[in-house]
């Protein structure tokens, strides 16, 4: 269970609290409109299943700003029907990065769109910028834009999932698709400690479209040696990444 949820709260400020080890995730925030969370520290272990830091779901124009999450699962986690989320100033390590979604699961639509992270870090996480969602759903997740990111020893820096899969539930393959549009990463600096720092795996049904990456510059942990990309059905324009991005013009 959490160990806070806020359902239907509107004018919610939240600020100069101290988290740890919940059972699940730490901080819920489930149909509430114009939030303010700041000077939260939430913590659990590395290993620790679930602990998510802030869930968001269909809610709208939230801000969380100035805050230290460091979990077994996502730091942020944005879910179906959330609009309007700015995250700024959010130091993020150890966990699963800053997430929007997953979306579509059983088939489900489910939407995302207005999502700004701007002027965060990444340290020691598994992912940084992600968006995952399921075959077989349908919706989107779009106007999605993550700036100014510090990466250190981050396993996967950007990642576009659109065949994100939970062991224990199936998952058609041959499906309709959560269309993702509209994101752009911009000012991406640091280090990754994968082979692969840039993955966009978008699915055959629509692909992804409109994504924009500038100003990107990722090195491997391990010196003397390079990184790469790799991505399927993307379609937007890269300009002065490290590394390229061949699928992107």
């Amino acid at each position: 269970m959490q160990a806070v949820n806020f359902h239907n709260c509107n004018g919610l400020q939240l600020s100069g609290l101290k988290h740890m080890n919940s059972p699940r995730n730490h901080i819920s925030i489930n149909g509430c409109n114009v939030v303010t969370i700041s000077h939260l520290n939430i913590t659990a272990p590395q290993d620790s299943p679930n602990t998510d830091g802030i869930d968001i779901s269909a809610s709208t124009q939230v801000l969380i700003h100035d805050s230290y999450i460091g979990t077994g699962d996502d730091c942020v986690a944005i879910n179906t029907g959330s609009s309007f989320i700015n995250i700024t100033k959010v130091h993020c390590g150890p966990g699963h990065g800053i997430s929007v979604g997953s979306l579509g699961k059983y088939g489900a639509h489910q939407t995302v769109e207005e999502v700004h992270v701007n002027d965060c870090s990444f340290y020691g996480t598994m992912n940084g910028a992600r968006i995952k969602t399921w075959k077989g759903g349908s919706g989107y997740a779009k106007k999605i834009s993550f700036e100014k990111i510090t990466l250190t020893e981050v396993k996967n820096p950007i990642i576009i999932d659109q065949h994100y899969i939970d062991k224990n539930v199936y998952s058609p393959q041959d499906a309709t698709d959560v269309e993702v549009s509209d994101v752009t990463y911009i000012g991406f600096h640091g280090s990754t400690t994968s082979k692969n720092a840039i993955t966009l795996m978008c699915g055959d049904s629509v692909g992804c479209t409109n994504i924009v990456l500038d100003q990107i510059n990722i090195t491997s942990v391990v010196p003397g040696s390079g990184c790469s990309s790799t991505c399927s059905n993307a379609h937007g324009k890269a300009t002065n990444c490290n590394p390229p991005i061949s699928c992107l013009s």
